[in-house]
């Protein structure tokens, strides 16, 4: 299998591969916190890690780093699973921090035994003073040195659960004066009393992230420890730890897990703090994690993404050593490009304007055939109703337009989509003024497809179209972007840079076809964009979202 690098990652893969490491000890894995919902700059690390797995044909663990019981919870457990799932990516198996809880502390009380570990009583104020500054060596703790004997009786009281939250927190012992802050004695343990979802009341006390991470890949024998840049500095703890580990007999584990960073995934016109996004659902600013204006997995999949369009992005992205901001434009192609390919069209009126054909039969009705899919060869073709009464877009007519509006306008002729050229007539208006039915005449032999020579006339406009006596009405949830700069919240304050706009409801109406169709089915409307069926669509009421505009419209308003 060729394995030729396309990235530094892979090259550093190769690199150990052609020494002394063997090829049968690769693993990867992808550890998210189960403390909300994967987001699209996660799918960029599943892409990295997953990809690797199917490249060099190596198992690949999805890890939940569930080590902060107050803030995780089997919802987002559920969920992340799902979202990896429905990304079509395969796990070799799914493990949790909370696995090696024992092993853990068995680890942490080896650490005291070895004078590497000691527990301290500062308050949280007094630990986070007496660490120092970037630019001021820390000073000891008084707790520092502690004998052994006194380390391991609280330790293990601290298990016990005789001790309050705050009281003690066990430390690494390894430079108050290293000019990176992180081993400056990072705290390993803190005490708890929060249920945890999966271990419930056993524990009292949690391993911090830096201690639990690199232990859980050294227990699951993890070959390369991929991350995104933020913890690149905490690389030199994660080699402290699980060489301080390494020595010891009773491990009995062989690979070492090397610790490597890639830049993470910055997308314009989004934020991807989970903070954030939390605050956005708590505040109501969108109606939850799944809200398809958000950059959740699970959001973009309501949307009407698809799994292959965000693996698309995420190939066309790369791997970089160096954080920049994508635009979001590029995801915004991934999904029309795939959309293009594989969605059916459909007719779709959203704005509607009555037409009416003052010269066809009231009541004749007739079928026109039009194509599914012209981009898939075996897509078919389908028959829609055509009668006198019809419904157009809006926007489709004015009733005095210049020479660049190839639309209906009176006095000159467009083409009604797969059926007929009509000329616009009059326009009739309410007693505000309103437009509110277009009047036109039709080319009886201009029918499309019908082969006459009048049928292969060319004119310059074509329209979409409904029939009003076969029309499905239909809701319409317009969504555009949920930010209104490229880079919102710079200065924290997101929430004043939400588009106010980024979700309009209307009703409209479909063709006849589209009367009863399933969820998460995707439809190119014809001359509109790409639509997704809603969850919340019923067998009487049809709710579409749209999932991403034919052309990028915000280039004409950049």
């Amino acid at each position: 299998m060729e394995r030729n690098p396309t990235n530094f990652i892979e090259q550093i893969i190769n690199e150990d591969l052609a020494g002394a490491f063997n090829k049968k000890s690769l693993r990867f894995r992808f550890p998210p916190e189960p403390n909300g919902y994967l987001h699209i700059g996660h799918a960029k690390a599943i892409g990295i890690n997953f990809g690797l797995g199917e490249k060099y044909e190596a198992p690949v663990n999805l890890r939940f780093d569930d080590t902060n019981p107050s803030k995780e919870e089997q919802e987002y457990v559920d969920a992340i699973i799902d979202d990896v799932a429905w990304l079509n990516y395969k796990w070799d198996k799914i493990t949790y921090s909370s696995d090696h809880f024992e092993k853990l502390y068995f680890w942490a009380e080896h650490l005291i035994n070895t004078g590497k570990a000691y527990v301290d009583s500062q308050t949280s104020d007094q630990i986070a003073e007496q660490k120092g500054t970037p630019t001021r060596t820390g000073s000891k703790s008084p707790c520092r040195e502690r004998s052994v004997g006194e380390n391991m009786k609280i330790f293990r009281e601290m298990r016990e659960g005789k001790h309050s939250e705050g009281a003690h927190v066990l430390r690494a012992k390894i430079d108050m004066a290293d000019p990176n802050m992180l081993l400056r004695d990072p705290v390993m343990y803190r005490i708890m009393y929060k249920t945890h979802h999966r271990t419930g009341d056993k524990w009292c006390i949690y391993p911090m992230y830096d201690w639990a991470h690199g232990q859980s890949d050294y227990c699951e024998q993890v070959s390369h420890s991929l991350c995104s840049l933020e913890f690149q500095p905490h690389r030199k703890l994660y080699d402290w730890f699980v060489a301080s580990l390494k020595s010891m007999k009773e491990s009995g584990l062989e690979c070492v897990p090397k610790q490597r960073e890639f830049a993470r995934l910055n997308l314009s016109y989004t934020i991807m703090s989970k903070r954030k996004l939390v605050s956005l659902v708590e505040k109501g600013c969108v109606s939850g994690w799944d809200d398809p204006r958000m950059p959740t997995i699970s959001g973009l999949r309501r949307r009407g993404y698809t799994p292959a369009a965000i693996r698309a992005f995420i190939d066309k992205i790369g791997v970089a050593k160096r954080e920049n901001l994508i635009d979001v434009s590029l995801l915004e192609f991934c999904v029309r490009d795939e959309l293009n390919k594989t969605s059916n069209r459909k007719m779709v009126v959203i704005n509607p304007l009555k037409l009416t054909i003052t010269n066809y039969p009231e009541d004749q009705e007739e079928l026109v055939t039009t194509e599914n899919n012209p981009e898939q060869e075996n897509a078919g073709h389908r028959e829609i109703p055509f009668s006198k009464h019809l419904y157009i877009e809006k926007e489709d007519f004015l009733e005095a337009a210049g020479k660049k509006f190839f639309r209906l306008t009176i006095g000159k002729e467009v083409r009604l989509k797969s059926a007929y050229i009509i000329r616009g007539e009059r326009a009739i208006k309410n007693k505000e003024g309103d437009i509110v039915e277009v009047q036109c005449t039709y080319d009886l032999k201009s029918k499309s497809g019908s082969g006459t020579e009048e049928s292969l006339r060319k004119v310059k406009g074509t329209l979409h179209w409904v029939s009003k006596n076969h029309a499905t009405p239909v809701e319409i949830r317009e969504y555009d972007r949920l930010f209104m700069t490229p880079a919102p919240g710079a200065e924290d304050d997101f929430i004043k840079d939400l588009n106010p706009n980024s979700l309009k409801t209307k009703k409209g109406f479909a063709e006849p076809s589209l009367a009863n169709p399933k969820i998460n089915e995707r439809f190119q409307f014809q001359r509109k964009g790409y639509f997704v069926v809603d969850k919340d669509s019923t067998k009487d009421a049809v709710v579409f979202n749209k999932t991403v505009a034919l052309r990028d419209t915000w280039k004409k308003q950049r």
